[in-house]
């Protein structure tokens, strides 16, 4: 017959277990005070849940679950556009501490992540972990009254050189120059054709229209001042609508293959999506993971030829993955001194060259 006593003191239980198959007893120390009811359930202890726990990390891939191929890019892809964008504010101010590219007594230069704002008051932006930011390039114990300051925009799901002011007079000063044309920027762009010619400048003005349809919204459109005459054999000048916003692009293809192309982009305007509409409805060739202006009638993922998807590693309907291709390569002040710097490829971006074997040379960085 089995049995089991167990003594108790003011620290810990022994639990006394008893076989007739075995000449000895054994003895458990549980730490705590237990009830030693033989009717009741063991409790798990933390050891065996420590070792449980172990064994599910040393479950071989045949015990785990599949995951498709399929998946795993997706999951890729959302790792990295969405790894910032509900993180703690002091997490996303060391991320962009991390990212400093210059700085002096009035400039900051960053490397602005995809998917964060430079404003937004309803969630995490640039701007509103800039106090946190500017304290931890001053020092954190050091008590300092040093502002930073965006002086020039970035879209949401644009990467690449975010200059930053550390006063109110140097947010003016580069704006000045800015207005002067005497700050350039220059973007990367991965798209979806190949611009004809190579090389060349877009000079067409946009405005902003209203898209009716079952989801209404608004876009930034093209409007030329010349149109193709009802005959087809010539132009004809269009009176310039008073809205309108001149918009000037210089482009220059720098590889292309596999139906896709790296351009460099250069604005000498800045109006609202410039860039994105130029590319898309100008040149014919949308930016890919560009889901706003790759359809003008209508709001949905950007649809791609087969073989690019095959490049991509992915199906018609994960396209809405796809993050924008679009990244704010160079930033060029011209003062003195001088201020020329590059800002390196998001990890998305360099792996999209890759897998369509898109190149670039030393004097293209």
């Amino acid at each position: 017959m089995n049995y089991c006593r167990s003594v108790v003191n003011k620290e810990f239980v022994s639990v006394l277990y008893y076989s007739p198959t075995r000449a000895h007893c054994r003895t458990l120390s549980t730490g705590v005070i237990a009830d030693t009811d033989p009717g009741d359930k063991p409790r798990l202890r933390a050891v065996d849940l420590a070792q449980k726990i172990q064994k599910e990390k040393l479950k071989t891939p045949e015990d785990q679950t599949p995951v498709s191929a399929l998946q795993q890019r997706v999951t890729e892809l959302r790792r990295f556009t969405k790894q910032l964008q509900n993180v703690h504010p002091n997490v996303l101010a060391k991320h962009l501490h991390r990212g400093v590219l210059y700085q002096d007594k009035d400039l900051v230069i960053i490397n602005k992540p995809y998917g964060i704002a430079v404003h937004d008051s309803t969630t995490n932006s640039i701007s509103s972990v800039l106090p946190v930011l500017s304290k931890m390039m001053d020092g954190m114990k050091v008590k300092t009254d040093s502002l930073l300051l965006p002086c020039l925009g970035l879209e949401k799901e644009v990467t690449g050189v975010l200059p930053l002011a550390r006063s109110v007079k140097a947010a003016e000063h580069i704006a000045n120059l800015h207005r002067h044309n005497q700050v350039l920027r220059k973007y990367w762009a991965v798209t979806v054709g190949v611009p004809v010619p190579a090389e060349g400048i877009v000079d067409i003005p946009i405005i902003e229209r209203e898209v009716a349809g079952h989801q209404p919204h608004y876009k930034m459109s093209l409007s030329p001042l010349f149109r193709m005459n009802d005959d087809g054999d010539g132009l004809t000048k269009m009176r310039a609508h008073r809205q309108a916003q001149p918009a000037v692009t210089k482009y220059k293809v720098l590889d292309s293959g596999s139906g896709c192309s790296l351009v460099e982009l250069e604005p000498l305007t800045d109006v609202k999506h410039q860039l994105r509409v130029h590319m898309a409805f100008a040149l014919s060739c949308p930016i890919l993971g560009d889901h706003k202006y790759s359809h003008w009638n209508k709001l949905a993922p950007q649809k791609l030829p087969e073989r690019i998807l095959k490049r991509l590693k992915l199906e018609q309907s994960k396209s809405r993955n796809l993050p924008l291709h679009l990244h704010a390569r160079e930033l060029m002040v011209q003062q003195t001194p001088e201020i020329d710097l590059t800002c390196s490829l998001p990890k998305y971006f360099f792996q999209t060259l890759n897998l369509f074997r898109l190149t670039f040379t030393e004097k293209d960085k």
